[in-house]
């Protein structure tokens, strides 16, 4: 009815008017009914059609580069492609510490120990009597891959798209243009067939270095694929199903086994990467077809997977899309986590089947300010927190404890937290004759710096609080790790009042004069102690960052020069082992403490073996310990050689220590079932959302104000009345005076 009059109105005007007043009001006309229509949401991003629909919102910031599981290692990547891929292992998404379950699996594997002569030996046996070990993997029958044209085939049971033409070829440009798409049933060969492609010689896996040490028989079977691919005329297809791996072999239809050397307990863990999901030779093939390439129809483009979604549509400059996978089923929400997770409702939807959401949408935001905006929008589901937004989403006590703003409670926003399995650190080269080196002169030197460098007032700072100050090298959630007075680094911290508390300033000082330089100056030249730290920080904020450690190092009155540089020579003058300080980080890749101990290992040296080792770190009793612990299972005798190997490192400070982060993570009270876990990255399965109450949040966050619009439109009428009025007089005139006419 507001409508309606209001086009009355303009009606009863545009009759007083001439022609040319008329279409100049006729722009009120939608301005007018645009101001009636409150409940309207104008901004909203999305299609109407997909109002009220079960579909996340998320974003992406940059485009994944690797989509194929053997090639991708990437955080940004593993967040799609741990979606659609299928591993015969997952870790459990609500326990903790992290649980190993089955996936694609019937069980975890437990492997079985054999002696070089191939007498098999208890399960407690000792690595050094180790020869290899066998891990034999059940998959579940009745597994399916998500429909693609790979698997397309015609009457004659023959696949349709093995041979394109030129023809064809040119009818397509991108995989939604094949007509027809097919199936299959999941089965173990294709687990080997993507073990095998570790190896091949067009593909760049990180992980093959690493694999060829343990897998057996893959470094070999790199050489043969490099010779029969080097046989083939060019673009010819190097068909792995020819070439056997002694490492991996199918048993049967749902049975595969890897043989690995030695003893090697981690390897379980591998089993829960994308690294070792499956890979149809049918996907495979048809990807290799030429042209394909032309126009972007690969495996990193295209993934093509056993799991609860799949790409159907991948637009790097706009969005990408994951949708239900039709075939995917067998999987039930978990029916136990850990304690407080049942009063928090993680267990409210025990026993229903999985994925509850039916798509999800990432939309490219190259800036955090948009996303956010649109998130306080309720357009996001769940959002992140830049430094830029923190006061306005989180306060902090006067006692240090964290909590929501009151426009974020207002809004029913949640907030979880978390500390990462990650470490960001300082690094010394200890091949630097400065800086390195394990005489007393060189350690007192470097627990100097530990001390000086306050990162307690780093991570308040530049984090916003959100971290942990590190005592070592193992973050919390991860075997080995020591909390309260067990876990501090004497050299660095003293325990007062329950708490740790960092060394004075002066203690650095006296620590540095024993180290040769009194008052930063070298005792026997006389000189300054000037110092170089490269870093690849050049963005917003980096000056800010170099300057507060120029400060720090010239509390002890040592010079700092900070050389920030691009990222490839960074990396070259860490594989060569020029740069003298650095600043690092390391992620989890499975949880287990020997994943970050091996990055102090004197056989991972940089840049002498190439391997993770940045700092060059080599003590003969760390190294001991390490071969001695890497290997055992998690105990207390395990825990006490763990405890020894960090003592060891901490007195000789190859590391600054610095922090462990914390995950800040805001969601919107329509999603449900979220967790933080560091670990799975298949976790959106698991998320559940409630539609209704979303579409009711935005159109109340939303409405849109007409009333600006409606006084815009009477203030025009109230300028063109007069003009009227004055127009109609001279019209009047004109009819009445009789020498108008001619």
């Amino acid at each position: 009815m507001a409508i309606a009059a209001r086009i009355v109105c303009v009606k009863i005007v545009a009759d007083l008017l001439p022609l040319s007043g008329r279409r100049c009001l006729v722009c009120l006309l939608p301005i007018l009914m645009l101001a009636g229509c409150g409940d309207t949401v104008w901004n909203d991003p999305y299609p109407a059609a997909d109002s009220g629909k079960n579909i996340l919102y998320s974003a992406f910031s940059e485009r994944p580069k690797h989509l194929d599981p053997v090639q991708s290692y990437a955080e940004n990547e593993a967040t799609i492609i741990s979606q659609i891929y299928m591993p015969p292992l997952q870790y459990h998404y609500l326990k903790r510490p992290y649980t190993l379950i089955p996936y694609a699996a019937r069980e975890v594997p437990v492997p079985r120990y054999f002696d070089a002569a191939g007498r098999e030996l208890p399960a407690d046996a000792a690595a050094g009597q180790v020869d290899h070990s066998v891990y034999d993997i059940h998959i579940r029958p009745g597994i399916r891959y998500q429909p693609h044209p790979a698997f397309a085939r015609g009457p004659d049971g023959k696949l349709l798209y093995r041979h394109l033409t030129a023809e064809e070829l040119d009818k397509i440009d991108t995989l939604a243009d094949f007509p027809q798409q097919g199936s299959r049933e999941l089965v173990a060969a294709d687990y080997v067939y993507e073990i095998k492609r570790l190896a091949h010689p067009h593909l760049h896996s990180p992980i093959f270095g690493l694999m060829s040490q343990y897998i057996v028989g893959l470094k070999d079977y790199a050489a043969t694929l490099k010779q029969a691919d080097a046989a083939l005329p060019p673009d010819a297809y190097l068909d792995l199903t020819r070439y056997p791996l002694a490492g991996a072999q199918v048993l049967d239809r749902y049975t595969y086994r890897i043989t690995v050397r030695g003893k090697y307990p981690q390897f379980v863990y591998w089993l829960a990467m994308s690294f070792f999901a499956p890979l149809p030779p049918e996907a495979d093939r048809f990807y290799a077809q030429p042209g394909l390439a032309a126009k972007n129809i690969t495996l990193d483009w295209y993934p093509v997977g056993t799991g609860p979604y799949r790409l159907t549509e991948n637009n790097p400059n706009r969005r990408m899309v994951l949708e239900r996978n039709p075939y995917y089923s067998g999987e039930f929400y978990p029916s136990e986590g850990e304690p407080g997770d049942a009063a928090a409702g993680l267990l409210a939807d025990a026993g229903k089947p999985l994925p509850f959401i039916d798509k999800v949408v990432f939309s490219l935001e190259k800036e955090n300010i948009p996303y956010w905006n649109k998130f306080l929008q309720g357009y996001y589901d769940a959002s992140g927190l830049a430094s830029d937004s923190f006061d306005q989403a989180v306060q902090v006590s006067s006692q240090g404890n964290v909590g929501l703003t009151d426009a974020m409670r207002k809004q029913g926003i949640r907030l979880q937290t978390s500390v990462a399995t990650s470490t960001m650190y300082m690094g010394f080269n200890m091949l630097d004759p400065v800086v390195g080196g394990l005489s007393e002169r060189a350690r007192k030197l470097r627990q100097a710096i530990s001390i000086a460098v306050d990162f307690e007032e780093f991570v308040s700072i530049f984090a916003n609080g959100r971290g942990i100050p590190a005592q070592g090298p193992i973050p919390p959630g991860i075997f080995g790790h020591r909390d309260g007075r067990e876990g501090l680094n004497p050299y660095v911290y003293d325990w007062v009042d329950g708490r740790p508390q960092r060394k004075s300033v002066a203690v650095a000082k006296q620590l540095l004069a024993e180290a040769g330089y009194p008052n930063g100056r070298d005792a026997a030249t006389g000189q300054p102690l000037l110092l170089y730290l490269d870093t690849t920080a050049t963005g917003v904020g980096s000056k800010a960052s170099s300057d507060w450690l120029v400060k720090q190092f010239r509390k002890i009155n040592v010079e700092l020069v900070v050389r920030a540089t691009d990222w490839n020579r960074f990396q070259d003058k860490i594989r060569k082992g020029n740069a003298q300080i650095f600043y690092q980080g390391w992620n989890a890749d499975y949880p287990d403490p020997e994943n970050f101990l091996f990055l102090l290992h004197g056989h991972q040296g940089r840049s002498l073996q190439g391997g993770e080792n940045s700092s060059n770190y080599d003590n003969p009793e760390y190294d001991r310990l390490f071969d001695q612990m890497k290997n055992m299972d998690n105990g207390p005798q395990r825990q006490a050689i763990i405890d020894r190997m960090v003592d060891v490192a901490r007195r000789d400070a190859p590391w600054i220590w610095g922090f462990h982060p914390k995950d800040y993570v805001l969601q919107h009270a329509w999603l449900h079932n979220s967790k933080p876990n560091q670990m799975a990255k298949n976790a959106l399965k698991y998320q559940r959302l409630d539609p209704a109450l979303r579409e009711l949040s935005r159109r109340q966050w939303n409405r849109p104000e007409g009333w600006p619009l409606a006084g815009l439109a009477a203030m025009l009428v109230l300028i063109v009345a007069p003009a009227v009025a004055v127009y109609r007089r001279r019209e009047r005139r004109t009819a009445n005076d009789p020498k108008s006419g001619s």
